[in-house]
């Protein structure tokens, strides 16, 4: 992740308006990638917010998470005291349970009005378009969609402020960014592929061996190269050119693909 330029204008413009609309809402909402917990929580947003408005955590895309995994985060956010809900916004599951778990952190008379904040492609316009019961947020599965804020009525007692994803200038960890990375909320044109999906190979070697048995057919020899994983892949897939070249770029889009998409079966790249 070193040397990319993935912290673009329009970023820093919204942490301003971000900033700016705070004193419009009684709640923030953040939304963090059930599969990565940690590397998906803006720390920006500390500095933000700082205890100016309670907050409610909400792990989405929990179905493609591991469930033992996120039990133990679970467990972490009750030990910490900071309120949380799962769900997964794609398919529906959990969202019924957002209004009461937003009223359980901020209850007040009349219409209650929450920020929903995350990281890049982190799943907000599409949670808010389920919450609301139609479309109005625009969504996408790629990052940077929603550009502007946006206010969408809910009901007579709940609106919500669509915000822009936003990350945070410097990654301190490298492994913090390779993760985003990895579940997209990094665009890939500023990226290695390649060096990404490799990466991402040996994580899964190391931690769902099976899943990749299970879904390339192929040995996870803990000797083998990250390079020599993905080549290993597309040999399978036979994805070869010329000479009998083996084309890892297009497996390296593959496996991105697939795994964002939960194909290779529930996972977490993160424990508390």
């Amino acid at each position: 992740m070193a040397n990319v330029q993935w912290f673009p204008g329009h970023m820093k413009k919204a942490e301003r308006m971000m900033q700016d609309s705070l004193k419009l809402v009684d709640v923030v909402c953040e939304l963090v990638d059930a599969r990565i917990p940690y590397a998906s929580r803006n720390p920006d947003l500390d500095d933000i917010i700082a205890g100016r408005k309670p907050r409610l955590l909400i792990l989405n895309r929990a179905d493609q998470a591991d469930p033992n995994v996120t039990a133990l985060w679970k467990n972490h956010y009750r030990s910490q005291g900071i309120p949380f809900m799962e769900c997964d916004a794609n398919s529906g599951r959990g969202v019924k349970n957002f209004s009461q778990a937003l009223r359980s952190v901020r209850d007040k008379q009349g219409t209650l009005r929450a920020m929903v904040v995350g990281v890049p492609n982190v799943g907000k316009s599409t949670f808010i378009n389920k919450v609301s019961g139609r479309k109005t947020a625009a969504a996408s599965d790629r990052p940077g969609v929603t550009r502007g804020k946006q206010w969408v009525t809910v009901d007579a007692q709940l609106e919500l402020l669509d915000t822009p994803g936003i990350l945070w200038p410097k990654f301190d960890d490298p492994v913090v960014g390779d993760r985003l990375a990895f579940t997209g909320a990094v665009k890939d044109d500023v990226l290695d592929t390649e060096d990404l999906a490799a990466k991402l190979l040996v994580t899964l070697r190391d931690e769902y061996p099976d899943s990749l048995r299970e879904r390339y057919k192929i040995e996870t020899d803990p000797d083998l190269q990250g390079w020599e994983l993905l080549e290993a892949c597309a040999r399978k897939r036979g994805f070869l050119m010329a000479r009998g070249e083996v084309n890892t770029e297009r497996m390296a889009a593959v496996l991105l693909d697939e795994f964002r998409g939960g194909k290779l079966g529930r996972i977490s790249l993160e424990r508390p």
